[in-house]
């Protein structure tokens, strides 16, 4: 098996932890071997966006020193893929050592649906799901990333799952980290037009691939909609595997 390194973000570590599990279960499913490294932290994301650059910079910097050797580094969030991507260089262009090492490592960083579909070319994982779903597509990994074929892709391969349009599909759910918290008000309207989308579409499970984004519409569901479900994609794909039911 060929070993990747799983990058995983603080949202799932301590509030999503079913997302990493999932994606250990899909990783391997596909012949990889994920490595975990204990001595990870937050990527700096909420201090870069809050304007904390030194900070966001030390983070940077023993982000680089843990994951700086590895082939392959792999995360469920998109977000955080970009800041080591896009931000990690930006931070660190003054200091070129560091500028270097960073702008080497960006290329290795996948999002997790990225790198199954487009570099190890895995679509099927054998999973079956009798119902209707959607998608709502996050706005780091379309915009930033590219990512929108991807999770599609893997949608279109689980057997049984029909995958039906929601309006406004690629409209920010209103989490933007940070922004939920200092723009409490806005950001519930915007959630709450991204259900109601939901709910629109008349579809049992509403799908996307970013931890922040499933936060934000999960618990809006819970509280006004606790019959309505939405799940991250890997957890999706695992969770209807045959081993994972049986």
């Amino acid at each position: 098996m060929n070993a990747v390194s799983m990058f995983i973000p603080c949202s799932v570590d301590l509030f999503l932890p079913g997302i990493a599990e999932s994606m250990v279960t899909l990783l391997r499913r596909a012949g990889v071997d994920p490595v975990y490294h204990q001595g990870q932290t937050c990527c700096g994301q909420p201090a870069f966006n809050s304007g904390y650059r030194d900070e966001a910079k030390k983070a940077a910097k023993h982000f680089i020193k843990l994951f700086g050797e590895d082939e392959v580094v792999v995360s469920p969030s998109g977000s955080c893929a970009c800041t080591v991507k896009f931000h990690y260089p930006e931070l660190l262009r003054d200091e070129p050592e560091w500028f270097g090492r960073a702008t080497e490592l960006a290329s290795r960083v996948f999002e997790l649906s990225q790198y199954l579909v487009d570099v190890l070319k895995v679509e099927d994982f054998g999973a079956s799901f009798e119902g209707k779903v959607t998608f709502h597509e996050s706005c780091h990994n379309l915009r930033k990333l590219g990512i929108s074929a991807q999770p599609r892709k893997l949608i279109a391969a689980v057997k049984g799952a029909e995958m039906v349009p929601m309006n406004q599909e690629d409209f920010c759910c209103g989490f933007g980290g940070t922004f939920a918290n200092n723009y409490a008000d806005i950001s519930e309207s915007m959630v709450q037009d991204k259900v109601e989308n939901y709910l629109a579409s008349e579809a049992d499970v509403l799908l996307l691939s970013e931890p922040g984004c499933l936060l934000n519409i999960g618990g809006y569901l819970s509280r006004m909609h606790p019959h309505k479900k939405a799940m991250h994609l890997a957890s999706f794909v695992a969770e209807n595997m045959k081993e994972a039911r049986s």
